[in-house]
């Protein structure tokens, strides 16, 4: 069997939203960029950076689906403080973990959730794999009913923590 070459363009996510106007305003506020298409109850953005198409679409529905949470990786914790300060400076309320144990990996991370509770993290894994017995699973999975990890950002960083 011949192996055939993908050239893949980017990831696609479309979510479910109640209220598209509320989805379309916060996706705005986070990505910094206006959607490239808008229906009713359709909107389409095109983000570069990171490479994403996403499209949100206004269907009722009662609880939050299956989905865990949506992230954005970087490279360093300046990349996440720099989206973090672009959140904040756009009118997104932002909740911090620094240093956390989560998903078998030390991470600085940064959340913000959309009308529809969807949450999105920004986040960097400075030490990665490690043994179960000292990680957690998170990331949706604890006892808090909250997507994010257990561990708040340190005293003293200028973050803004809900834990």
């Amino acid at each position: 069997m011949t192996q055939t070459t993908i050239h893949t363009l980017k990831p696609h996510i479309a979510l479910n939203v109640r209220d598209i106007t509320k989805s379309i305003a916060f996706y705005q506020q986070m990505f910094g960029i206006e959607p490239c298409k808008v229906r009713s109850k359709y909107a389409k953005f095109d983000v570069q950076n990171p490479q994403l198409n996403l499209t949100l679409n206004q269907v009722p529905f009662t609880d939050r689906g299956a989905l865990s949470h949506l992230g954005i990786q970087v490279a360093t914790t300046q990349d996440v403080l720099a989206v973090r300060e672009r959140w904040i400076e756009s009118g997104l309320t932002v909740r911090d973990e620094m240093q956390t144990n989560c998903c078998f990996a030390i991470q600085d991370k940064s959340w913000v959730q959309d009308p529809d509770g969807n949450e999105w993290e920004v986040f960097v894994v400075l030490e990665d794999n490690l043994p179960e017995k000292n990680s957690s699973l998170c990331c949706g999975t604890e006892t808090t009913g909250s997507s994010a990890c257990s561990v708040p950002a340190p005293i003293g960083l200028g973050h803004k923590n809900k834990h």
